[in-house]
Protein backbone atom coordinates (compact mmCIF):
# COMPACT_ATOMS: atom_id res chain seq x y z
CA UNK A 1 0.00 0.00 0.00
CA UNK A 2 1.39 3.39 -1.04
CA UNK A 3 1.29 6.26 1.48
CA UNK A 4 0.16 9.43 -0.32
CA UNK A 5 1.69 12.67 0.98
CA UNK A 6 1.03 16.38 0.50
CA UNK A 7 3.81 18.86 1.45
CA UNK A 8 2.70 22.31 2.63
CA UNK A 9 5.67 24.68 3.00
CA UNK A 10 6.45 28.17 1.68
CA UNK A 11 10.09 27.25 0.97
CA UNK A 12 10.54 25.76 -2.49
CA UNK A 13 13.79 24.04 -1.55
CA UNK A 14 12.08 22.21 1.32
CA UNK A 15 9.21 21.06 -0.90
CA UNK A 16 11.57 19.92 -3.64
CA UNK A 17 14.07 18.26 -1.29
CA UNK A 18 11.46 16.39 0.72
CA UNK A 19 9.66 15.45 -2.49
CA UNK A 20 12.77 13.87 -3.99
CA UNK A 21 13.57 11.97 -0.78
CA UNK A 22 10.04 10.66 -0.29
CA UNK A 23 9.41 9.73 -3.94
CA UNK A 24 12.57 7.61 -3.78
CA UNK A 25 10.81 5.35 -1.26
CA UNK A 26 8.93 2.37 -2.78
CA UNK A 27 5.93 2.81 -0.44
CA UNK A 28 5.58 6.63 -0.42
CA UNK A 29 4.30 9.00 -3.11
CA UNK A 30 4.17 12.82 -2.97
CA UNK A 31 0.74 13.49 -4.44
CA UNK A 32 0.90 17.28 -4.27
CA UNK A 33 2.27 20.39 -2.59
CA UNK A 34 1.22 23.90 -1.54
CA UNK A 35 2.98 27.12 -0.52
CA UNK A 36 0.74 28.13 2.41
CA UNK A 37 -2.01 26.81 4.66
CA UNK A 38 -4.87 28.24 2.61
CA UNK A 39 -3.69 26.62 -0.60
CA UNK A 40 -2.83 23.52 1.39
CA UNK A 41 -6.43 23.04 2.52
CA UNK A 42 -7.63 23.20 -1.09
CA UNK A 43 -5.00 20.73 -2.29
CA UNK A 44 -5.70 18.35 0.62
CA UNK A 45 -9.46 18.44 0.00
CA UNK A 46 -8.87 17.61 -3.66
CA UNK A 47 -6.20 14.92 -3.27
CA UNK A 48 -7.19 13.40 0.10
CA UNK A 49 -3.68 12.25 1.09
CA UNK A 50 -2.80 9.91 3.97
CA UNK A 51 -0.20 12.25 5.49
CA UNK A 52 0.35 16.02 5.35
CA UNK A 53 3.76 17.54 6.06
CA UNK A 54 2.76 20.98 7.37
CA UNK A 55 5.20 23.84 7.96
CA UNK A 56 4.49 25.76 11.18
CA UNK A 57 5.27 29.27 9.95
CA UNK A 58 3.91 30.34 6.54
CA UNK A 59 2.39 33.49 5.02
CA UNK A 60 -1.36 33.92 4.29
CA UNK A 61 -2.32 31.08 6.68
CA UNK A 62 0.15 29.39 9.03
CA UNK A 63 0.35 25.65 9.63
CA UNK A 64 -1.32 25.85 13.02
CA UNK A 65 -4.49 27.48 11.69
CA UNK A 66 -4.52 25.16 8.67
CA UNK A 67 -4.25 22.13 10.97
CA UNK A 68 -7.10 23.41 13.15
CA UNK A 69 -9.33 23.79 10.10
CA UNK A 70 -8.26 20.52 8.55
CA UNK A 71 -8.78 18.39 11.65
CA UNK A 72 -11.62 20.42 13.12
CA UNK A 73 -14.16 20.01 10.34
CA UNK A 74 -13.41 22.83 7.89
CA UNK A 75 -11.96 20.51 5.27
CA UNK A 76 -13.02 17.24 3.66
CA UNK A 77 -14.26 14.61 6.10
CA UNK A 78 -15.73 14.83 9.57
CA UNK A 79 -13.74 15.22 12.81
CA UNK A 80 -12.49 11.80 13.90
CA UNK A 81 -12.96 10.43 10.38
CA UNK A 82 -10.31 7.71 9.93
CA UNK A 83 -9.95 8.89 6.31
CA UNK A 84 -8.83 12.32 7.53
CA UNK A 85 -5.07 12.74 6.93
CA UNK A 86 -2.46 12.65 9.66
CA UNK A 87 -0.56 15.90 10.09
CA UNK A 88 3.17 16.01 10.75
CA UNK A 89 4.35 19.52 11.63
CA UNK A 90 7.62 20.73 10.11
CA UNK A 91 9.70 23.00 12.30
CA UNK A 92 13.20 24.47 12.45
CA UNK A 93 13.43 24.19 16.23
CA UNK A 94 12.57 21.14 18.34
CA UNK A 95 11.18 23.32 21.14
CA UNK A 96 8.89 25.43 19.00
CA UNK A 97 6.43 27.82 20.65
CA UNK A 98 3.63 26.19 18.67
CA UNK A 99 4.03 22.71 20.17
CA UNK A 100 1.12 22.83 22.63
CA UNK A 101 -1.42 24.41 20.27
CA UNK A 102 -0.43 22.17 17.37
CA UNK A 103 -0.96 19.03 19.44
CA UNK A 104 -4.29 20.34 20.71
CA UNK A 105 -5.27 20.97 17.09
CA UNK A 106 -4.66 17.28 16.37
CA UNK A 107 -1.19 17.14 14.85
CA UNK A 108 0.38 13.68 15.13
CA UNK A 109 3.87 14.95 15.83
CA UNK A 110 6.81 17.11 14.83
CA UNK A 111 9.70 16.70 12.44
CA UNK A 112 12.78 18.91 12.21
CA UNK A 113 13.44 20.28 8.73
CA UNK A 114 17.03 19.04 8.84
CA UNK A 115 15.87 15.43 9.30
CA UNK A 116 17.75 12.78 7.33
CA UNK A 117 16.13 10.84 4.49
CA UNK A 118 15.66 7.85 6.78
CA UNK A 119 14.15 9.97 9.58
CA UNK A 120 11.78 11.66 7.12
CA UNK A 121 10.47 8.45 5.56
CA UNK A 122 10.23 6.69 8.92
CA UNK A 123 8.26 9.64 10.34
CA UNK A 124 5.77 9.48 7.47
CA UNK A 125 5.28 5.75 8.01
CA UNK A 126 4.86 6.16 11.79
CA UNK A 127 2.06 8.73 11.55
CA UNK A 128 0.42 6.99 8.59
CA UNK A 129 -0.05 3.95 10.84
CA UNK A 130 -1.84 6.14 13.38
CA UNK A 131 1.05 6.44 15.81
CA UNK A 132 2.50 9.63 17.25
CA UNK A 133 5.91 11.12 16.61
CA UNK A 134 6.69 12.82 19.89
CA UNK A 135 10.30 13.24 21.00
CA UNK A 136 11.26 13.46 24.70
CA UNK A 137 12.11 17.16 24.27
CA UNK A 138 8.66 17.87 22.81
CA UNK A 139 7.06 16.06 25.76
CA UNK A 140 9.09 18.21 28.18
CA UNK A 141 7.98 21.35 26.34
CA UNK A 142 4.36 20.21 26.60
CA UNK A 143 4.67 19.58 30.35
CA UNK A 144 6.22 23.02 30.83
CA UNK A 145 3.26 24.58 29.04
CA UNK A 146 0.80 22.83 31.33
CA UNK A 147 2.77 24.09 34.33
CA UNK A 148 2.31 27.62 33.00
CA UNK A 149 -1.43 27.14 32.37
CA UNK A 150 -2.12 26.08 35.95
CA UNK A 151 -5.39 24.45 37.09
CA UNK A 152 -6.92 21.52 35.18
CA UNK A 153 -10.12 21.92 33.19
CA UNK A 154 -12.76 20.44 35.49
CA UNK A 155 -15.63 19.91 32.99
CA UNK A 156 -13.70 17.29 31.01
CA UNK A 157 -12.62 15.35 34.11
CA UNK A 158 -15.98 13.52 34.25
CA UNK A 159 -15.02 11.73 31.04
CA UNK A 160 -12.35 9.84 32.98
CA UNK A 161 -15.16 7.92 34.71
CA UNK A 162 -15.73 6.06 31.43
CA UNK A 163 -12.34 4.35 31.79
CA UNK A 164 -11.60 1.16 33.71
CA UNK A 165 -8.93 1.23 36.42
CA UNK A 166 -6.38 -0.41 34.11
CA UNK A 167 -7.19 1.96 31.23
CA UNK A 168 -6.70 4.94 33.56
CA UNK A 169 -3.39 3.44 34.64
CA UNK A 170 -2.24 3.10 31.03
CA UNK A 171 -3.31 6.66 30.18
CA UNK A 172 -1.38 7.98 33.19
CA UNK A 173 1.81 6.21 32.10
CA UNK A 174 1.38 7.38 28.50
CA UNK A 175 1.09 10.96 29.77
CA UNK A 176 4.34 10.54 31.70
CA UNK A 177 6.07 9.79 28.41
CA UNK A 178 6.49 6.02 28.65
CA UNK A 179 6.47 3.90 25.47
CA UNK A 180 4.16 0.89 25.11
CA UNK A 181 7.08 -1.41 25.89
CA UNK A 182 7.98 0.51 29.04
CA UNK A 183 4.35 0.49 30.17
CA UNK A 184 4.20 -3.27 29.60
CA UNK A 185 7.26 -3.71 31.83
CA UNK A 186 5.79 -1.42 34.48
CA UNK A 187 2.44 -3.26 34.59
CA UNK A 188 3.95 -6.71 33.93
CA UNK A 189 1.72 -7.39 30.92
CA UNK A 190 2.31 -8.04 27.22
CA UNK A 191 2.94 -5.03 24.98
CA UNK A 192 -0.05 -6.02 22.84
CA UNK A 193 -2.23 -5.82 25.96
CA UNK A 194 -1.05 -2.24 26.50
CA UNK A 195 -1.89 -1.40 22.87
CA UNK A 196 -5.37 -2.87 23.34
CA UNK A 197 -6.01 -0.87 26.52
CA UNK A 198 -4.73 2.33 24.97
CA UNK A 199 -6.87 1.79 21.88
CA UNK A 200 -9.92 1.58 24.13
CA UNK A 201 -8.84 4.77 25.92
CA UNK A 202 -8.70 6.64 22.62
CA UNK A 203 -12.07 5.26 21.53
CA UNK A 204 -13.88 6.02 24.81
CA UNK A 205 -12.49 9.55 25.09
CA UNK A 206 -12.82 10.36 21.39
CA UNK A 207 -9.12 11.11 21.05
CA UNK A 208 -7.04 10.84 17.89
CA UNK A 209 -3.65 9.62 19.10
CA UNK A 210 -0.93 9.71 21.75
CA UNK A 211 -0.30 13.49 21.71
CA UNK A 212 -3.99 14.24 22.22
CA UNK A 213 -4.13 11.65 25.01
CA UNK A 214 -1.22 13.39 26.77
CA UNK A 215 -2.94 16.77 26.39
CA UNK A 216 -6.17 15.31 27.80
CA UNK A 217 -4.42 13.73 30.80
CA UNK A 218 -2.81 17.01 31.81
CA UNK A 219 -5.87 19.16 31.12
CA UNK A 220 -8.05 16.97 33.33
CA UNK A 221 -5.45 16.87 36.10
CA UNK A 222 -5.02 13.09 35.85
CA UNK A 223 -1.32 13.84 35.65
CA UNK A 224 0.31 17.01 36.91
CA UNK A 225 3.72 18.47 36.07
CA UNK A 226 6.25 17.04 38.51
CA UNK A 227 4.40 13.74 39.09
Amino acid sequence: MTIRVVIVDDQGMVRTGFGVLLNAQPDIEVAGEAVNGEEGLRVIAELRPDVVLMDVRMPVMDGLEATRRLLGGDAAGAPGDPARPKVLMLTTFDLDDYVYEALRAGASGFLLKDASAAELSDAVRVVAEGNALLSPSITKRLIAEFSRLGAPRAPTRKRLDELTERETEVLTLVARGLSNGEIADELVVAEQTVKTHFGRVLMKLGLRDRPQAIVFAYETGLVRPGD
